[in-house]
């Protein structure tokens, strides 16, 4: 059995790197063959500020991109975010577009691959962490993070990770089966 993984890319800006490093994460989950795995580009979906009049836990959604990205959330089973690190925190588009949602993110399991300088976009993580809880959507413990991430980068401007980013990406996919597999058990149980 495969589950339906999404992998969100949160940058938007010129000359952004994050859809690199989406990919990758994407070639190792396909690779550990229990995911049917698709990438979205905040990018390129560019949901404009939230600008639906009801609240997302009514679902009433009157746009048809609001409607279109519920529909993405809803048919994941679980999620991989790509975070960069602005000002400690992660990018303004992702939060943006977890509000856009309420139950759609609910009871799904979400690994976290995070990249910065020094401190490897570990702060915009954990205050992810803390946000995916409200939407009741559990951030694993296991993640990827990336230091320096541009020294990666090489002249043609592939993505080349470390050995050590391999063997976490697969520890952390190895964690998100088995909570997929209980988030699939809890949801259905509501």
């Amino acid at each position: 059995m495969t589950f339906n993984l999404i992998i969100i890319s949160s940058t938007v800006r010129p000359g952004r790197k994050g859809p690199l490093i989406a990919n990758w994460i994407a070639d190792i989950a396909r690779q550990h063959g229990s995911f049917d795995v698709q990438v979205l580009d905040l990018g390129e979906i560019r949901l404009p500020m939230m600008n639906e009049p009801h609240h997302p836990m009514l679902k009433k959604y009157e746009h048809d991109y609001t409607r279109q990205w519920s529909a993405l959330i809803e048919e994941a089973d679980a999620f991989i975010f790509v975070t960069a690190e602005y000002d400690y925190n992660y990018p303004a588009p992702l939060r943006n577009a977890l509000e856009y949602l309420y139950h759609e993110w609910s009871y799904k399991p979400a690994g976290i691959v995070s990249y910065g300088g020094v401190s490897a976009g570990t702060r915009a993580a954990n205050s992810l962490k803390n946000d995916l809880a409200t939407f009741k959507a559990v951030a694993l413990m296991e993640s990827v993070n990336f230091p320096f991430f541009t020294q990666h980068v090489n002249e043609q401007g592939a993505f080349i990770a470390p050995e050590t980013a391999q063997t976490a990406a697969n520890k952390m996919l190895k964690e998100l089966l088995r909570w997929t597999k209980g988030m699939k058990l809890i949801k259905a149980d509501g």
